[in-house]
């Protein structure tokens, strides 16, 4: 058994191209589960078994499944002998489904919940308050006792505690309680700082995986089609069961139908900063001036209105994380604040020329009176004194629109 596992593993890797493992041919809906099982386990370069929730409509004559295999390749420390992998075998085509265990039960942590479980896995909870009959409700394992999570033994762990509070929750984990193949990632709005964290306080053998849902429960309440999902695998085990459940821990939000996209989490913080920064600041701002409804709404003011009241639905903890945590985030608010100072020096630089080009051509100088009645014959018009002549007066704009 163990020659036949080094040798399939041996064949993966010398048969298909890293980063994709791609198969031509059709997959009849009428496949037997067993059937597909053994035909879908071909494509991934591990010898266990596909994800028990691959569907064969998903299927077509030239399926391509992105294992992102060159990155969990680029970052693998481990040995993939199969000495490095626990628990006993399993049934062919049968895989238990994963624990995972969220940290941090609030608004987003229950709705994360919502599509482990649609999906068909163990959610266990922990949070600083009590959830117990919430999750008694939905089936979900809750305990305030970190110990307690850890006795379960989870496969992955979430961290879906705030930006602020999320260094103590980490390092507040016995890490000896837990299994060498366990799986860390996180949901944080910024990837550089719990990457960082994860790399500085886990123990070595243990995975990381950063990944920010970009979307919450406003946005995603009609489901997560078409939602981005972003995502880094930053350590893991090439060739072993932390791999395995990697791709099956990523394969949850892809088949939710969240569009994918693995990103290095230095350019994730670099475009957060830009859009989701912005947008929660210009929000903050809005909300300061105290905007109403009016009985003659613009389409655009609507958008105001709706984004200064997702803005302020988020905790200020919230926003003050994205800056401190941001290395981004300081230049962004610089640009924002140089952006506005140009607006006004357009504005008001314009109203200046105006009014400097009206004072000097429309008010009285002190004048005595044989001047006046040489400009006077000079302009060969009888108007009063304190006018311009007709040909100045057509540069005012006001007088422009006016003809």
């Amino acid at each position: 058994m163990l020659a036949q596992t080094t040798q399939n593993r041996s064949m993966a890797s010398s048969t298909f191209p890293v980063g994709l493992l791609a198969v031509k041919g059709s997959f009849p809906t009428s496949r037997s589960r067993r059937d597909l099982s053994q035909h879908a386990g071909e494509l991934y370069s591990s010898p266990y078994p596909p994800p028990r929730n691959l569907h064969p409509t998903k299927l077509d004559n030239h399926r391509v499944i992105r294992l992102h295999q060159s990155t969990l390749h680029q970052t693998a420390i481990f040995s993939n002998s199969p000495s490095s992998v626990s628990g006993s075998p399993l049934m062919e085509g049968e895989e238990p489904p994963l624990k995972i265990a969220i940290i941090g039960f609030g608004n987003f942590g229950k709705f994360i919940a919502k599509g482990l479980q649609r999906q068909g896995h163990v959610v266990l909870a922990t949070s600083r308050s009590d959830y117990t009959t919430y999750c008694r409700e939905h089936r979900i394992q809750f305990s305030r006792s970190m110990d307690a999570i850890c006795e379960e033994k989870p496969d992955v762990w979430l961290i879906c505690s705030s930006i602020l509070s999320t260094e103590n929750v980490v390092r507040s984990i016995p890490f000896h309680k837990l299994k060498p193949n366990t799986i860390f990632a996180d949901v944080l709005s910024v990837k550089q700082f719990p990457r960082n964290l994860f790399l500085d306080v886990l123990p070595p053998e243990f995975g990381i995986v950063c990944t920010h849902p970009m979307f919450g429960p406003e946005s995603g309440k009609d489901g997560w089609a078409g939602l981005p999902f972003v995502f880094e695998p930053v350590r893991i085990a090439h060739g072993s069961l932390q791999a395995r459940n990697c791709q099956r821990f990523l394969s949850i939000f892809e088949h939710e139908g969240c569009r994918m996209v693995q990103m290095s989490c230095e350019e994730h913080d670099r475009h957060a900063a830009g859009s989701q920064f912005i947008t929660h600041t210009i929000g903050r701002i809005l909300s300061q001036l105290k905007l109403e409804s009016t009985p003659i709404n613009t389409k655009g003011y609507e958008t105001l209105l709706k984004l200064t009241e997702n803005t302020v639905s988020d905790s200020f903890d919230l926003y003050y994380g994205l800056f401190v945590y941001n290395v981004n985030a300081k230049e962004q608010i610089e640009n924002l604040e140089r952006a506005f100072d140009s607006v006004k020096q357009k504005l008001f630089g314009r109203l200046h020329e105006l009014l400097i080009k009206q004072m000097v051509e429309r008010v009285p100088l002190a004048v005595d009176g044989s001047s006046e009645r040489r400009r006077m014959e000079d302009s060969k018009v009888s108007a009063p004194y304190f006018l311009p002549r007709a040909e100045a007066m057509m540069d005012l704009s006001s007088l422009r629109r006016a003809r």
